[in-house]
């Protein structure tokens, strides 16, 4: 599988290079700018792109522009982002740029290896995965908005971890319930939310955190 890194520390760029090569990864190409971050996304052999949010000249949002511009060329194309903080507007912009193949997690998840790798996997492979801060951020934000006040707490609970890229297996061993309790739970979300259920459950993610994140 191809990847390209960008992120302007040497350091953390050359760790996550070395990291990526040694769990069967194929650096396409590792870069410190959005420039060259833009110019290494346009080759379609890549297969995702794990990208620092803040990038030079001005450390604002150039790397995720710069993603946002490569799925825009390139819809569906696998980004996971990398953030040194929660930042709701850069999870929402990132949700906003099409369906799937998105991540979003913090700068510390990468010491997690094995977890890392997986959200890199799952990212690749059309999933939406984000971070359970941003996750909470985004739920806490929105606490207010009607449809989500239908929501019982373990249904929270089910929706957080849905953001998170949790199947639904993953979801019961995290609650200790069944997954005959997890399906129950996810009908009944969608039921409150009116939003209809789909064949895709990274599709049905994204559609909830869309919701919940725009609710206008």
């Amino acid at each position: 599988m191809r990847v390209v890194i960008a992120e302007d520390l040497a350091l953390l760029r050359d760790g996550l290079t070395r990291l990526l090569q040694a769990h069967g990864f194929e650096v396409a190409a590792a870069v410190g700018d959005a420039a060259a971050l833009g110019r290494a996304l346009e080759d379609e052999s890549v297969d995702v792109a794990v990208v620092d949010v803040r990038m030079p000249p001005t450390f604002s949002n150039e790397g995720l522009a710069a993603a946002i511009e490569a799925r825009t060329r390139r819809p569906g194309f696998p980004v996971l982002v990398l953030s040194q903080y929660v930042e709701q507007l850069y999870a929402r912009e990132l949700l906003r740029s099409g369906e799937g193949a998105i991540g979003y997690l913090l700068k510390d998840r990468v010491a997690d290896v094995p977890g890392f790798i997986d959200t890199v996997r799952q990212v690749a492979a059309g999933a939406t995965v984000l971070d359970p801060k941003v996750v909470a951020a985004m739920v806490t934000r929105v606490g207010g908005h009607e449809p989500l006040t239908r929501l019982t707490p373990r249904e929270r609970e089910v929706l957080s971890l849905m953001a998170q890229g949790r199947s639904n297996a993953g979801i019961a061993g995290a609650l200790v319930v069944t997954e005959n309790a997890v399906s129950k739970h996810i009908n009944n979300i969608f039921t409150k939310l009116d939003l209809p259920a789909a064949p895709d459950d990274n599709r049905r993610v994204l559609a909830v955190l869309t919701y919940l994140q725009d609710p206008s």
